[in-house]
């Protein structure tokens, strides 16, 4: 196991050849795959394909699937935190991975069968797949990555997980849209579930962080308690409101991109795929080049930076739209571009980027400051924090578009608060 105190010189990338890295990343890397091959899939079947019980209004049940995905981490992340810190992580993480699969199967013959209210059922389970692997995910690194790495290691993973994100997604929805598309649905879920298993397999030993902790299920009672865990490690628990904030955002922009695209920009389905892939690919490149800028070293310098890149562009998204003159009919890719929009694709990169520079130094500073007895159940009350910010996002955003606010004009208000949010978040790390 690598010392916690090493530095390193060397590329992130390195890690992706060794084996205390790879077998986990890939593991990782595939279950945010599945989650969102899955989920597409799903929502894509309720709001087309006519199954089950037509009767029930489709906008009902896709948002019922969207908050069943997320209950979870309301409802388990505090007992996670405490299971993954009894138990050894390679262990929990093969297990949980074995759950993935058999969730799988099931779902399997649900897309076969139309099953609907079963798939929207084990949505909810991936949903507690999910919750169990968060705080492994996030634990996991410290106790195999060197100091000097965790930047490093954090924007793999980062930019991982949002790539996922964006594949998953779109393989879900080009498979479900198939002749005979639920079937090849049912075969994917299966296959990359197996493979999320076997990659599993090969991390590495990581002994129990606290192996004579007791662990019972009191879902209240752990959820209170880990609030109040998280609250205690003072300005860490200043970091982990940044991060959520930060899911926050994330939540609203990748959220309402495709009506803002539609309503605002005129355009169809091939410019918010454009859009969506920009915000990925800026994630996944500021993410990056956290660990070139700071060479490695775990600081905070480049929140400022991320806070701005994160207002800056969004005002500006708010001021171009209102420069675009939408059409009766809704243009393509080629039409977009020929208009001359390029105001708009780099705001929504420029955010990305701005979010892999925010984002990556606050995970980071978590984990180098928390005790690794206790890293599992802060993990897990950050994932209930993020959870919170992302429930806090819709129902902001439902209540502001209900009462004729644009879309671009809730870019607006969410950057001016992110202004505000960052502002207050940086003074009280200082100050700690």
């Amino acid at each position: 196991m690598t010392d916690a105190t090493e530095g390193t010189t060397h590329s992130q990338f390195r890690l992706l050849a060794q084996r205390r890295f790879l077998p986990f990343y890939v593991t990782q890397f595939l279950g945010a795959f599945n989650d969102n091959v899955f989920k597409n899939a799903l929502i894509i079947m309720i709001a087309f394909q006519a199954i089950d019980d037509s009767s029930v209004n489709p906008d009902i049940l896709t948002n019922l699937s969207a908050g069943l995905f997320i209950l979870p981490f309301f409802l388990f992340s505090a007992t996670a935190g405490l299971l993954i810190e009894k138990h050894e992580k390679s262990l929990a993480m093969r297990r949980i991975k074995l759950m993935e699969v058999v969730i799988m199967l099931v779902a399997a013959w649900g897309f076969v069968s139309g099953q609907l209210y079963l798939l929207i059922f084990l949505l909810f389970m991936m949903g507690v797949q999910s919750t169990l692997f968060g705080p492994a995910k996030y634990s996991y690194i410290p106790q195999h990555i060197a100091a000097g790495e965790l930047l490093g290691a954090n924007g793999l993973v980062q930019t991982g997980t949002f790539v996922a994100i964006l594949i998953g997604t779109m393989c879900g929805g080009i498979l479900v849209s198939l002749e005979d598309g639920r079937i090849w649905v049912a075969l994917a879920v299966v296959v990359i579930a197996a493979g999320g298993y076997l990659s599993s397999l090969s991390i590495p030993h990581t002994p129990s962080a606290n192996p004579d902790l007791e662990v019972r299920y009191r879902p209240f009672g752990d959820l209170k308690r880990n609030v109040r865990l998280l609250r205690d490690q003072g300005v860490t628990f200043m970091a982990v409101l940044g991060i959520s904030w930060f899911w926050f955002l994330g939540a609203s922009y990748l959220v309402q991109l495709p009506s803002y695209t539609k309503t605002a920009l005129g355009a169809n389905e091939q410019v918010v795929t454009l859009l969506l892939t920009l915000f990925t690919l800026g994630v996944g490149t500021g993410s990056l080049l956290c660990n070139r800028l700071l060479k490695g070293s775990i600081s905070l310098k480049l929140l400022p930076i991320g806070v701005l890149g994160l207002t800056l562009p969004g005002i500006d998204l708010y001021l171009s739209t209102a420069d675009i003159v939408s059409g009766a009919e809704l243009i393509g890719l080629a039409a977009f571009l020929q208009a001359g929009n390029y105001r708009v694709i780099v705001d929504v990169l420029l955010i990305g980027i701005a979010g892999g520079l925010y984002i990556v130094p606050l995970f980071s500073y978590v984990q180098s400051r928390v005790d690794g007895s206790l890293l599992s159940r802060v993990i897990a009350g950050n994932n209930i924090f993020n959870a919170l910010y992302m429930v806090l996002s819709a129902v902001m955003a439902m209540l502001l578009l209900g009462n004729g606010v644009s879309i671009a004009e809730l870019f607006l208000l969410v950057s001016l608060l992110n202004l505000v949010h960052g502002a207050i978040i940086i003074v009280l790390l200082r100050r700690g």
